[in-house]
């Protein structure tokens, strides 16, 4: 049995979501959610919770690329949190250094430059961080 997993991609005002089964290792992109000041509407992502019904929720948590934290690493910690707090659900966190460039190489190659719409780069942020979790816990 595969296990279904839902990523984050958390920032201040757009937090990108991707779902993913373990079986196939890939995810695809949901709607980002809007985000004010970091604060998501709660119930849409409930909405999402329920519909998918995710084995485990993987946050990414955005470091500088020589691995130490940034300002917005911590408020992804506390986003991670309140999910699990809020709903439940088993949180991880994995490390997203870089997967927004990774994302914007990706959109680029599928749809050109007008496809890099900001909600379309956190989606696709967050398959890439999914992707990646799925790609560590094989090893």
């Amino acid at each position: 049995m595969g296990i279904t997993a839902i990523a984050f991609d958390f920032g201040t005002k757009s937090i990108g979501c991707a779902v993913g089964q373990s079986i196939t290792g890939s995810a695809q992109p949901l709607p980002a959610f809007k985000a004010q000041d970091g604060i998501p509407n709660w119930a849409a992502i409930e909405k999402c919770l329920n519909e998918w019904k995710p084995n485990i929720v993987v946050v990414g948590l955005p470091l500088n690329m020589d691995g130490t934290e940034q300002p917005l690493t911590q408020r992804a910690k506390k986003f991670a949190n309140r999910l699990h707090g809020r709903f439940g659900v088993t949180v991880t966190l994995q490390d997203e250094r870089l997967t927004t460039t990774e994302a914007r190489a990706e959109i680029f190659q599928r749809g050109g430059f007008k496809a890099l719409e900001k909600g379309k780069v956190d989606s696709i942020s967050a398959c890439i961080i999914l992707e990646s979790w799925f790609e560590s816990c094989e090893e």
